[in-house]
């Protein structure tokens, strides 16, 4: 009976083997693959590509480079109350004034407090300036003053200069369009883009 049993055992069909099915991969490694995609595709930046931060025609880490970034971090600084020419921000910008100066208008104090904060304080005793005559005058004196006109053409971190209103070159396009931000430009810290003249500045403090 055994023989017997043995041979039937022999003869029964074996079961077909199926395969593993792979399972779809879980969210936490597809979340892995996508990671490693991106990484893979942004790794070498695209030719001509800037870096973030970089301010296209400002020396890396320079003077100039550093007031814009510096004003970049301002856009929206606000007068409190409006019409105030004072904010506590605001404060902070006069304290760059030797002299402790108070409230009023207050774009040449911005420039002061950029150019200081960036080590490069802006006078022969570095004590920054309230007025925007002031500024442009120690430009002249001390040989940094390009006048509109010169044929020298504006560049960032340049301090743009109009009667009785001053600001910063943010960039300078292709047509020769000039990106600036202005403290004191509607009651805050403003960006505003002017034409190849500049909208009328008389010149250009170079800060490089």
């Amino acid at each position: 009976m055994a023989r017997v049993a043995e041979l039937q055992s022999a003869l029964r069909p074996q079961p077909v083997q199926v395969a593993q099915t792979v399972s779809s991969p879980t969210v936490e490694n597809a979340s892995q693959f996508a990671s490693l995609l991106s990484s893979a595709q942004t790794a070498t930046p695209a030719p001509g590509a800037v870096a973030a931060g970089a301010v296209p025609g400002a020396a890396a880490g320079g003077p100039a480079a550093r007031m814009v970034a510096l004003a970049q971090a301002e856009v929206g600084q606000a007068e409190q109350p409006p019409g105030s020419n004072d904010s506590p921000r605001i404060a902070e910008y006069r304290s760059a004034t030797a002299g402790a100066p108070g409230p009023g208008p207050w774009c040449a104090y911005f420039v002061s407090w950029l150019a200081k904060s960036a080590g490069v304080p802006l006078g022969n005793a570095g004590q920054g300036f309230g007025r925007v005559d002031d500024v442009y005058a120690w430009a002249q004196s001390a040989g940094k003053a390009n006048p509109a006109g010169s044929g020298v053409p504006p560049k960032p971190g340049d301090l743009i200069v109009w009667d009785e209103h001053i600001g910063i070159v943010e960039s300078v396009g292709a047509d020769g369009s000039i990106q600036t931000i202005e403290g004191n430009s509607s009651d805050a810290v403003s960006r505003r883009r002017y034409g190849a003249d500049g909208g009328g500045a008389i010149g250009f403090v170079s800060m490089s």
